[in-house]
């Protein structure tokens, strides 16, 4: 920095300020430091910065799978909102994997980064605490309780409602449910279908699953061994969906004809005008947003008291569902 003042002409307290972006420099001597910055080929030592602020301004972004959409369309929001508040994003994944997620989170720790963001993690709670009693923490998709965790979530039980009641007033009763598994919100989920469907006199129907498009085709390969196919499937995220939609067309089902399909997330795969899925928007890009200013009040206040902020879901009709039609019963 002292080389770059001598180059600008200008004090090394000029040199720092213009660099940090301070409104107190005019646009003359801050082109003057950027040129010299340039000329002796300078760039700020962010270890150093580091040193003496006891921040680096860098953020850690835990993706649980990077080959779930959902995934990509939450970071869009959290790179989107990043600059506005001067984070620089370190971004990982623990590949489905608590064990995974938990060496994720060890190395952005090692990085020093000044807060954590963790989409839908399957982590232990325990262990999103714990790392919270090291940095401020906000989790997107689920609900954890800890000093220094602000959560964001979507009214799973509301959006399972909406969508179980559109496949009611369509005609359809047998309606199964493709669990999520292990995923965060697959819970609340299954529970939102199950206390919908009983609202409904209607006898709940689980298979098991997950949130991967391989786990939706095996439970249509489940239902196919069956005699009788139910008339609705609601299948936990849009992947496990697309999975069975592909599974029950390459038997010869027609989708929606013979059989309704609905999935969860509206990610663009539902949005396909080939596929044009039925399923249940949670505002991804907006929860991306929401994590990032959540994070930043909390690293400016430590002890403030944590936020649970709740999505207003939304369900979203598409070609894979539609009344019930019963086929003509075959003559004896």
């Amino acid at each position: 920095m002292e080389d770059v003042a001598r180059r600008a002409g200008v004090s090394r307290a000029l040199v720092s300020l213009a660099l940090n972006g301070s409104p107190k420099v005019s646009d003359l001597r801050r082109q003057r430091v950027f040129d010299a910055c340039a000329e002796l080929g300078y760039r700020p030592n962010a270890a150093a910065r580091q040193l003496a602020s006891r921040r680096n301004g860098s953020v850690g972004v835990l993706l649980n799978d990077l080959h779930n959409p959902f995934f990509a369309e939450t970071y869009d929001g959290v790179a989107a909102a990043a600059p506005d508040h001067d984070m620089r994003l370190l971004l990982t994944t623990g590949g489905r994997r608590p064990s995974g997620e938990q060496e994720a989170i060890d190395h952005m720790l090692e990085h020093r980064v000044d807060g954590i963001i963790l989409v839908s993690p399957r982590l232990p709670a325990s262990a999103i605490v714990a790392a919270s009693a090291i940095v401020p923490v906000v989790v997107v998709g689920r609900v954890v309780k800890g000093d220094r965790i602000d959560c964001i979530t979507n009214d799973e039980r509301r959006g399972v409602r909406e969508l179980v009641d559109h496949l009611v007033a369509c005609g359809h009763e047998r309606i199964v449910h493709i669990h999520g598994g292990p995923g965060a919100g697959a819970r609340a989920r299954w529970r939102g279908y199950e206390h919908a469907m009983k609202a409904h006199g209607l006898t709940p129907d689980v298979v098991p699953g997950d949130f991967t498009e391989q786990a939706g085709a095996q439970a249509a390969a489940e239902l196919l061994r069956r005699r009788t196919l139910p008339t609705a499937v609601f299948a936990a995220n849009d992947m496990a969906a697309v999975g069975a939609l592909g599974a029950f067309e390459r038997a010869g089902v027609r989708v929606p004809d013979d059989l309704s399909i609905v999935g969860y997330d509206n990610t663009f795969l539902s949005r396909m005008p080939d596929i044009s899925l039925s399923t249940v928007d949670q505002s991804t890009e907006e929860m991306g947003r929401l994590s990032v200013a959540l994070l930043a009040k909390r690293i400016d206040n430590l002890d403030a008291p944590p936020t649970l902020e709740l999505v207003v879901p939304r369900y979203v009709p598409g070609r894979t569902s539609g009344a019930r039609t019963p086929r003509p019963r075959r003559p004896r």
